[in-house]
């Protein structure tokens, strides 16, 4: 059975944090639309020129006019690199998040967005300028203007373990997961914010087993307050970030069984997603979960691919321990996932399908292989299951290509006719 694998490091393996790629707005970001301007990179007498419009004092249109170049900068990974080497600038630029001007605060953040997409300008932020305490206070204000750009910047920041450690320790001296928690699932916190990115912000937390350890602790009831989002219709970046947290939650697996208890009930909510509306035989239904079972002839599939295989993947971890297994058996998950295989058209997807599927018709390992997740694997067994699983990813690759171009041919010959 071939496992989800986290992400390997130097020092071992971590779990990998939500696959949502960093938030990094483009050059004309600004409220203001302006013109495409190739920027140079600036002397050090020019950028010290710059820096001194950077002040509370500046008169507001020159001071614009600067916000408003460095954020065209922030686009490109040489301004990225030029700021990097100028972290007064950044420093400046941070203090202006204050800035009387809604305008000017606005520019400021969308470049702090910009360079937190980089990772390396993390350490510059967080060591150097230190956002995160002002950040994270700026955060808890229920008027504050700029919530879901802070939102967008603790994300981009927390997608790499060494900052997410940061990140998470300043948190919990400055806040407390428990607030971060009660922002992301009190959808009102903030009439003026949507904050639906402190979904992908968790989750990236929870690469660390110290969240995950807060996330699953059987007394705080957290889990059950995040279950509700797997079907958040309003936000894919906030519904992604809660099947991404819950998904990092799966990696430990002494958790499995309270997981899949009555207490937390895990279980309909990963497979609700991924049910359609295919009629299934009274037996198949009576052996779902009562939540899945006759489902109505709209009942809709969730829409992002990449959510569909993070799903795949949570249930495919819970199959990891022989409880985890039976579980899934007992409540009949198969022919879910066997009509959705039957509807599914990414290659990627359907791939991660067949793996789970494979473990739910398949028999139980050998004695002493119970639990996958603790089997020690050869080094050299390791190393052919990885060029297997470099040639699965070649193939699924060009699958997905030959796919792609028959439907580009089929669109053709449809407008042809």
């Amino acid at each position: 059975m071939d496992l989800p694998r986290p992400e390997p490091t130097e020092r071992g393996c971590r779990l990998i944090s939500t696959n949502q790629t960093p938030q990094c707005l483009p050059p004309n970001a600004s409220s203001t639309p302006r013109l495409h301007v190739v920027y140079k990179m600036l002397s050090d007498s020019e950028a010290a020129e710059l820096l001194s419009f950077l002040t509370p004092s500046t008169r507001p249109d020159v001071k614009g006019k600067a916000t408003e170049y460095i954020l065209g900068m922030s686009g490109s990974r040489d301004g990225c690199r030029f700021l990097r080497s100028n972290p007064n600038l950044i420093a400046a630029l941070f203090e202006l998040t204050s800035d009387p001007s809604v305008a000017i605060m606005k520019d400021c953040y969308h470049i702090l967005i910009n360079l937190s997409a980089d990772e390396t300008l993390h350490q510059v932020l967080v060591s150097e300028v230190k956002v995160l305490p002002v950040l994270l206070k700026n955060l808890q204000d229920p008027e504050y203007l700029f919530s879901d750009q802070i939102s967008t910047i603790l994300s981009n920041l927390s997608r790499h373990e060494k900052t997410c450690r940061t990140v998470f320790k300043v948190l919990q001296d400055e806040v407390g997961l428990p607030k971060l928690v009660e922002l992301l699932c009190n959808e009102s916190y903030n009439k003026k914010a949507k904050l639906h990115y402190l979904g992908p912000l968790l989750s990236n937390l929870t690469q660390l087993p110290e969240a995950r350890s807060y996330v699953m602790d059987p007394d705080r009831f957290v889990i059950q307050r995040l279950l509700p989002f797997t079907q958040y219709e309003a936000s894919v970046m906030r519904r992604g970030g809660v099947i991404g947290t819950l998904r990092n939650c799966c990696f430990d697996h002494s958790h499995h069984e309270w997981l899949l208890s009555d207490t937390v009930d895990i279980l309909p909510f990963l497979l609700l997603p991924l049910a359609g509306p295919e009629e299934l035989t009274e037996e198949e239904n009576e052996g779902l979960p009562v939540d899945l079972q006759f489902l109505p002839e709209d009942k809709k599939r969730e829409e992002d691919p990449d959510i569909r295989k993070m799903l795949l993947e949570t249930l495919l971890l819970l199959t990891a321990t022989k409880a985890g297994r039976q579980a899934l058996k007992q409540k009949n998950v198969y022919p879910i996932m066997r009509e959705f295989h039957r509807w599914e058209k990414d290659v990627y997807v359907a791939a991660t399908c067949e793996k789970l599927i494979q473990v739910l018709i398949g028999d139980e390992p050998e004695l002493g292989m119970e639990n996958l997740m603790e089997v020690e694997i050869p080094q050299d067994v390791e190393e052919k299951l990885r060029e297997a699983d470099t040639k699965e990813q070649e193939e699924l690759e060009k699958e997905e290509r030959m796919r792609r171009e028959e439907e580009e041919e089929k669109k053709k010959c449809e407008q042809t006719d």
